[in-house]
């Protein structure tokens, strides 16, 4: 017989083997995988092997179609991508279709930039020539957003993908319009929208965002022509920050439970404004602060008002030279809840052609307005921001210029109040003031006709759309649910709906109106079935071409010149409002309506309200079942991310330094529904997290490199495997609950907890020595390999939704097949006989006994006095009943990983080893007596009891001899 003594006992032990490398190298290899899922074509397969199931269908919301992917689009991308890919791999038909927004301003203003550098005028090139270099510009930012989306790891249809520019969208948009029209809930108003003067158009609520702003302030005074005698010739202030409105002046509103005073300027300097004997009527909380900045040196209150006794006031420039009668209208008084006593002076200058409550009075007092000469709101301000040639002093100056920096009508009106001794004082103010988020330009107000959606009006069955949207909202899921509240309140409050656009990129308000009743549109569905065709074959384009009016209308009306054709586009929140009409009602492979709406928070106001409103507007109810949002994404120390700043996050840098799983591994784990923050030590923290994650999964793919499909029976298994089995069982309920509630980070959690804690710490420590150094017919390593197998192929599949690179990697790594996926399996269901909660907390009391060991002996390596736990032998006292209950019949050795344990009932010496938070448990530690085992390194009494391998415990003597058996036997 061999010398065993001279034997290398390494070569004998089960030792992991696995190629799956230990670094991720996931920027290299993430392109890899995407390479392997093209070649077999993954998306499709999905497809196929899903026909018949239960569709589950996220729609997704369509990015803008103009420029490279943001870190929020990133974010927004792989939530979507998580929730499709779980609902997939658990039995449903999950289809994900990307959609794009590919009309309105932003390509619009780029293309113009293009031709402003070029020397080009837009206007002096043909419409169709113009809309399609815009749909050029389009369709090459979604190729490369596409590719950064699959990039991302992000599945679905890229080759059929929705757009709102594609002439079959374009058709079904302006269909949506007409059922609008057809229903009487379009309609063409003349009032004050958000208007952008640089960018020459109305905005939607979706397209404002507040900045501050430096604007002039002014004090103004309206003298009293119609009121008491005692009053006559006295003026009322008013106080504004926007100066060019005055000339649209047309009332002054005041608060009827606000205390108002008249005040006489008892002594001022002889260069002020304010002069000594003026005397000014405003409210009596606010009189300190106005005589200030009128830089009066006295004042006197001379008796209480009541604004309601004043009629009328006068204009302030009325009567001036050169105004031709234009400013000699009355100017009414009137009572307003809008009115506050917290700035200002008490009165509020209104024109009702520049400001939303402005408007609401005109409406609510218009035979006022008309009594005082004011039967129309005022039409004062051009598109460009100059005003009209009729307005006298005014006409061509710009409130604005094309760079959106202040322009001459400010300083013209205040110098105009001067002349007219109507300025009482002037100054600066810092404010929060709307801008556009494209051009980011300040906005105005400005009367303009538009096409609105009515909110109100009773559609035929006692419900209007404010109503239907309001029902719908109450019957949708909201995660979280905060965002139901926010939405209600938006569309309680909100006004008609501005749909119209004064652009050239867009789909168009298909409806023609009667040239001398603009209130007549033109209903005839066979007009409306002529412009349908022609956008489905051509495209919106259709609708700009030479002769359309008379193409549309030809033998279809009377006479086709009594008809105007409307030029205005549609609101792109309009478009995006009817993706589901486009995309989910005409796709078999989607369905209506969508299971799931998600995007970020600010769509409250924007996709979901628009999708909302279209919807209930043209079939009754909301097209989701469920909408979600989440946040924004910050920078590390938590500012917004901006270029001057330096401290944007491109989801391209993270994707090329650590790869796309770690960037999915950040999103998974964050808490979505609020803003979220990234940075460099943010994603460091995920990298270690993956690293752990990562050697788990390599631990287990090298030990099951020594399975061989061997089946123990749940019965015949030690505890501590079926113990593992009942963790599976556990959380597989609450992967399945965490999915259908979409809190990804709680999954995260939970696995990177059970596989650090409770797999790698515990399970995987404890059975290692049975893995190695067990003979291969033990049942103890057998029924091992089986859990680790069941565990290697729950988690892999838990997780492949939120790593679907590094899952699909570890799947082939075991698994290797060219023709399949990890992506095409489903989740497993855990048999219920591995549910076992009395076992779970029997081992609940061992592991608490095991925490306590374990620290004794870490004092004991640190103290040097042992060198591997193997050298231990610690005494274990306890008092603890239930743990002295639950660890009879264990190998305690085995538990606690030393050669040797013992267990003493009863408390242990006053210098034992105690853990804090733990009762009952003491340890006392000993060096283990014996030899050390030249194969498993156990310092054990028995080693050399097997004459053949003298220097072999007898366990791993046993294992040799069955080695050697079977090696001989081949």
């Amino acid at each position: 017989m061999t010398d065993k003594t001279e034997r290398d006992y390494s070569k004998t032990l089960f030792l992991p083997e696995t190629d799956f490398p230990m670094r991720a190298g996931l920027p290299k290899k993430e392109p890899e995988i995407i390479d392997h899922w093209n070649r077999i074509n993954l998306y499709q397969r999905q497809r196929d092997d899903a026909k018949g199931r239960e569709k589950y269908v996220l729609h997704d919301g369509p990015p803008y179609a103009n420029g490279n992917l943001h870190i929020g689009h990133a974010l927004n991308k792989i939530l979507k991508d998580i929730i499709t890919r779980s609902f997939q791999m658990r039995g449903r038909d999950s289809n994900y279709v990307p959609g794009w927004d590919c009309h309105g301003l932003p390509i619009e203003w780029k293309i113009e930039e293009q031709y402003r550098k070029k020397g080009k005028n837009k206007d002096a090139v043909p419409i169709n020539e113009f809309r399609q270099e815009c749909r050029d510009f389009a369709d090459h930012w979604i190729g490369i957003q596409s590719e950064e989306f699959k990039r991302l790891g992000v599945i679905g249809d890229f080759v059929t993908p929705y757009k709102t520019m594609n002439f079959e969208s374009e058709a079904l948009i302006a269909g949506e319009l007409m059922k609008f029209a057809r229903s009487g809930q379009l309609y063409q108003g003349s009032k004050p929208v958000m208007w952008s003067i640089v960018e020459k158009t109305a905005l939607a609520e979706a397209e404002v965002e507040y900045h501050d702003h430096e604007s002039h302030t002014i004090w103004v005074k309206f003298p009293v022509v119609d009121g008491p005698a005692d009053l006559m010739g006295k003026d009322v202030i008013i106080w504004t920050t926007t100066p060019w409105t005055i000339p649209a002046n047309r009332a002054i509103c005041y608060n009827s439970s606000i205390s108002y005073g008249l005040y006489k300027v008892t002594d001022a300097p002889d260069e002020n404004w304010a002069r000594t004997g003026d005397e000014l009527i405003v409210a009596d909380n606010l009189a300190e602060s106005i005589f200030k900045a009128a830089r009066v040196d006295a004042y006197e209150r001379v008796s209480t008002i009541n604004p309601a006794d004043i009629n009328r006031c006068a204009h302030p420039f009325r009567g001036a030279e050169g105004g031709d009668g234009y400013f000699d209208f009355d100017v009414p008084l009137l009572d307003g809840d809008h009115v506050t006593d917290d700035a200002g002076t008490g009165f509020v200058h209104t024109a009702p052609g520049h400001g939303a409550d402005d408007y609401e009075m005109f409406l609510k007092y218009r035979d006022t307005f008309a009594d005082c000469g004011t039967d129309q709101v005022p039409h004062t301000v051009q598109e460009d921001g100059a005003y009209y040639p009729h307005v006298p002093f005014f006409e061509g100056k710009y409130i604005l210029d094309r760079k959106g920096k202040d322009g001459s009508t400010n300083k013209a009106v205040i110098e105009k109040l001067t002349e007219c001794g109507a300025l009482l004082a002037r100054g600066r103010v810092k404010h929060s003031y709307p801008h556009s988020w494209r051009s980011k330009a300040p906005l105005i107000f400005r009367n303009t006709p538009q096409w609105f959606i009515a909110m109100d009006k009773d559609l035929g069955d006692s419900t209007t759309l404010r109503s239907r949207a309001l029902k719908a909202i109450d019957e949708t899921r909201f995660v979280p649910k905060a965002g139901q509240n926010r939405l209600r309140s938006m569309i309680e409050s909100r006004p008609d709906w501005v749909i119209s656009r004064q652009r050239a990129w867009g789909v168009p308000i298909t409806i023609f109106i009667r040239k001398d009743d603009p209130a007549d549109i033109l209903q005839s569905d066979a007009v409306d079935q002529r412009i349908l065709d022609a956008f489905k074959a051509e495209g919106a384009d259709a609708w700009f071409a030479d002769g359309a009016r008379d193409r549309f209308l030809d033998g279809l009306v009377d006479n086709p010149a009594d008809w105007e054709k409307v030029d205005d586009i549609l609101d792109v929140w309009f478009d995006s409002g009817s993706t589901h009409a486009f995309c989910l009602e005409q796709r078999d492979d989607l369905k209506w309506p969508a299971d799931l709406y998600l995007e970020g928070s600010d769509q409250h106001r924007g996709w979901f309200h628009s999708s909302l409103l279209e919807s209930c507007g043209t079939r009754g109810r909301a097209p989701y079942d469920a909408v979600l949002t989440h946040g924004f994404t910050m920078a590390e120390d938590g500012r917004k991310m901006s270029k001057s700043l330096g401290n944007i996050i491109a989801p391209q840098d993270i994707i090329k330094q650590y790869g796309a799983d770690i960037l999915r591994l950040w999103v998974a784990s964050t808490d979505y529904s609020d803003d979220q923050r990234i940075g460099q030590e943010i994603l460091k923290t995920n990298v270690d997290a993956y690293r752990k994650l990562r050697n788990t999964f390599r631990w287990m793919l090298g030990t099951l490199s020594h399975y061989r499909g061997d089946e123990i029976a749940l019965s015949d298994m030690p505890e501590l495997e079926r113990l593992m089995l009942h963790e599976l069982a556990v959380i597989d309920g609450e992967i399945t609950v965490a999915y259908d509630a979409f809190d990804f980070k709680r999954i995260v959690s939970r696995l990177f907890n059970f596989m650090t804690l409770d797999l790698s710490a515990f399970y995987f420590d404890v059975r290692k020595d049975a893995l190695y150094c067990d003979a291969p017919s033990s049942t103890t390593r057998k029924a091992a390999l089986q859990v680790i197998d069941r565990l290697h192929v729950y988690l892999t599949k838990w997780m492949a939704p939120l790593l679907p690179f590094t899952m699909e990697e570890i799947w082939q790594s075991r698994f290797s097949n060219p023709d399949h996926s990890v992506h095409l399996e489903q989740f497993e269901a855990a048999p219920a006989d591995w549910r076992d909660d009395a076992l779970a907390a029997k081992w609940q009391h061992i592991r608490r006994l095991r925490r306590v060991v374990t620290g004794a002996l870490e004092i004991e390596r640190r103290e040097k006095r042992i060198g591997s736990s193997l050298e231990a032998a610690p005494q274990i006292h306890v008092t603890d009943e239930a743990v002295i209950d639950a660890i009879k019949g264990a190998d305690l050795a085995e538990i606690v990983i030393t050669s040797q344990a013992s267990l003493v009932e009863g408390e242990g010496p006053a210098d034992a080893f105690r853990l804090e938070g733990v009762s009952g448990i003491s340890v006392v530690p000993s060096r283990a007596e014996g030899r050390k085992c030249a194969r498993s390194w156990k310092v054990l009494p028995d080693i050399g009891s097997d004459p053949d391998y003298p220097d072999l415990s007898s366990r791993d003597a046993a294992a040799m001899r069955e080695l050697d058996a079977e090696a001989a036997a081949e």
